[in-house]
């Protein structure tokens, strides 16, 4: 028994330790599970971690590369503008020594025509007295030669006859309609000639104080005869005289030829009839139905500047009408006025209606003067020589000194020459003349009526009217008219409360008014702006002055020293995208914000390794004011876009907003150290393959919210 008794106390001491091992290992199993456990939270702990170092890393990277990018930008900007200085003092200094190479060539070829007219001249007197003494000429004048006959002409006549026959010239009145074509198609005969055709419209150009002539013959009487001068830039002085010619050269009947030098005095003395004279920009025209044969000569004379002129003369009036004609009411009438529009009418050119030759309009726009014709339109939109103003002849004359551009003349020797004071204003007024041309012309076809839109409100426009003959390009002005646009419709100013958050609504390019007037006396004034959509622009004026002009985007503050009694005029201008919403709020007693503060970046982060097929884990930065963030979710179609998004993101729009059922969670988060203030959240219960649109709202002490970046996420398919 003893033995038994022993073997059962030893079996039940051996049982004993048994249970006690397997409690001990049952401890250690829970106490492994547990390490386990705590292990994977610190391996996902230290994953979150590694990802905000990596998104601070990258925003520190990104806020580098952006101050890097804008001084590179700076740079470029900066060589940009010294390089377009460089092209532009290269430009002024091309276009002056090309004006003076032109002043040169013109002075040379004025000179070798000034010899070979001489050469001629002295060739033709030769000739003429070889002519007049080898034969014995009978009383009445006649000079035989072989096969025709020649009367005596005084020798500065025949010399104006022989260019005007040298130069391919018709005879007027008489036309070769087919030799004449070919003849004015030669642009040699009549560029650079003293001629002027019969029936062609001509282009010159005078210089100041320096008078110019044409001349043309008639060579039969009782011819009609037309002469039209059309200034083009500046005011001209023409007149229209007649040399007749002399049926005889000697005075005394002796039937000797007089001397040269007697003749050409003779005919100096005789400054001829004076049959027209005009002073003025008008276009002016000289008509007589019947007119003496002779020698006609055009004299032209700019008293203001180098000008443009046409000039246009025919003896067959009645049957070349190259200019289009005039209604009996030439009127351009404004039939309707708006703030940015104006339609003009007029009653067409019988030149189109009634003859069926092809007439088309010009409508010209400016906000200076009404023009009387459209060669002085074409000018003033060339007007590209108005800066380059020309020496006068005999002048030491260095037109620029580059220093002033801030780089060096190619002839500066080293020695700086300042520029004087009305030199630098004459360049300052050319420049800003040339820069402040504001001219518009559009052709319309044959239409009379034509609206002209993209005006400015409040403002007087000149319209002037023009019919052209697309054949000949000659046309004829309408009396041009005048009118104003009416004024923009007086908006009505919003009246803002000390302290109180006003929801503002502008409609796409437009604006709004609000006033702002403190009823006690104040040392500063604060406004709080909160932007909605796009970008809006600010300006605040305190009775009348501009404080503040400012675009703002998202929310921005601003803070204006204050004065007693003082009114506040706050313009608020929308974008040109669309329309804008925005909040304001002006005070005098500042003490929180009404709007929640935000970081410079507020874009939501998704980590991608820890997207699930059922979660996702997103991180945002915070700021140093201890705020409320609240997140939502919404399942949205996988051809979701940006541009959906975009009309989705409209900061001002609360998580009052949003269904209950697309609520995540709300809580405050807020760091003193910049660089640790992100929190993180992960989005549970999604579907797999499914995507998300997840916005963080952030709501300050005063209710109001802002939105963050909306984020569209997506889970995974396969897990």
């Amino acid at each position: 028994m003893s033995e038994g008794q022993d073997l059962n106390s030893v079996l039940q001491g051996m049982s004993a330790q048994i249970q006690s091992l397997q409690r001990a290992q049952a401890a250690t199993k829970r106490e492994f599970e547990e390490t386990k456990s705590k292990l994977a939270t610190a391996e996902t702990v230290m994953e979150m971690q590694k990802s905000l170092t990596t998104l601070q890393k990258d925003n520190s990277h990104l806020k580098e590369g952006m101050e890097q990018k804008q001084r590179e930008f700076d740079k470029k900007l900066i060589l940009a503008k010294q390089r377009i200085e460089k092209q532009m003092v290269q430009i002024y200094e091309e276009d002056f020594k090309k004006e003076r190479n032109d002043r040169e060539t013109l002075n040379d070829k004025k000179e070798q025509l000034e010899s070979e007219i001489h050469m001629l001249k002295s060739q033709l007197d030769f000739r003429d007295e070889r002519l007049m003494y080898s034969v014995d000429a009978p009383e009445d004048r006649w000079v035989s030669c072989p096969g025709w006959r020649m009367r005596t002409i005084p020798v500065p006549v025949s010399i104006v006859l022989f260019f005007i026959v040298f130069a391919w010239a018709q005879k007027l009145p008489t036309r070769d309609e087919e030799l004449f074509q070919m003849q004015i198609r030669d642009k040699s005969v009549y560029h650079h000639s003293s001629v002027i055709p019969d029936g062609a419209e001509i282009s010159g150009y005078v210089f100041r104080d320096t008078p110019k002539r044409y001349y043309f013959v008639v060579e039969e009487d009782n011819t009609p005869l037309s002469v039209t001068v059309t200034p083009c830039d500046a005011p001209l002085e023409w007149k229209l005289s007649l040399q007749e010619l002399p049926e005889e050269s000697s005075g005394d009947g002796s039937g000797q030829p007089e001397p040269l030098d007697q003749q050409k005095q003779q005919i100096m003395d005789e400054e001829g009839t004076e049959l027209f004279s005009y002073k003025g920009n008008d276009v002016e025209s000289y008509v007589a139905t019947s007119s003496p044969s002779g020698l006609y000569q055009l004299e032209l004379l700019s008293n203001e500047k180098d000008t443009n002129f046409k000039v246009y003369a025919t003896t067959t009036p009645e049957s070349d009408q190259p200019y289009p004609e005039m209604p009996y009411d030439p009127r351009v009438d404004v039939t309707s006025l708006g703030r940015t529009t104006i339609t003009l009418a007029w009653k067409p050119s019988p030149t189109g209606s009634l003859m069926k030759q092809p007439i088309q309009y010009c409508v010209v726009i400016n906000k200076e003067h009404n023009f009387k014709s459209l060669c002085a339109v074409e000018a003033k939109l060339s007007a590209d020589d108005a800066f380059m103003i020309a020496p006068k002849p005999g002048l030491d004359f260095s037109p620029f000194d580059f220093s002033h551009f801030g780089f060096p003349s190619e002839n500066d020797s080293g020695k700086e020459r300042p520029l004087s004071k009305s030199a630098t204003a004459k360049i300052t007024r050319s420049y800003a003349a040339k820069q402040k041309v504001d001219i518009q012309k559009v052709c319309i076809g044959n239409k009379s009526i034509f609206t002209v839109s993209d005006l400015k409100p409040d403002t007087q426009y000149y319209f002037d009217i023009f019919a052209v003959n697309t054949v000949t390009n000659m046309s004829t002005a309408y009396v041009g008219t005048f009118a104003k646009t009416k004024e923009e419709a007086k908006q009505k100013t919003v009246e803002l409360k000390d302290g109180k958050v006003t929801d503002v609504f502008i409609k796409r390019k437009g604006s709004k008014f609000l006033r702002f007037a403190p009823v006690s006396s104040h040392q500063k004034v604060m406004f709080y702006v909160h932007s909605c959509l796009d970008a809006i622009q600010i300006q605040v004026r305190r009775d009348g002055k501009l404080l503040l002009s400012q675009n703002v985007e998202g929310v921005r503050h601003f803070q204006l020293r204050g004065k007693p009694k003082a009114k506040y005029l706050i313009r608020l201008r929308g974008s040109r995208k669309g329309a804008s919403m925005l909040k304001i709020l002006a005070t005098t007693r500042p003490n929180k914000q009404p709007f929640p503060s935000l970081p410079e970046d507020t874009r939501i982060k998704a980590f991608d390794k820890l997207r699930t097929c059922t979660s996702a884990t997103v991180a945002w930065l915070g700021t140093q004011e201890r705020n409320k963030f609240c997140i939502y979710k919404k399942e949205v179609d996988d051809n979701y876009n940006e541009e959906q998004r975009r009309r989705e993101q409209n900061q001002c729009m609360g998580p009052d907003t949003r269904k209950k059922s697309e609520k995540v969670l709300c809580k405050y988060f807020h760091s003193q150290n910049l660089q640790k203030a992100v929190t993180t959240e992960t989005i549970k219960g999604l579907e797999p393959g499914r995507s998300y649109l997840l916005d963080v709202y952030v709501v300050g002490h005063g209710g109001h919210s802002v939105k963050y970046q909306s984020k569209l996420v997506k889970t995974r398919k396969f897990c």
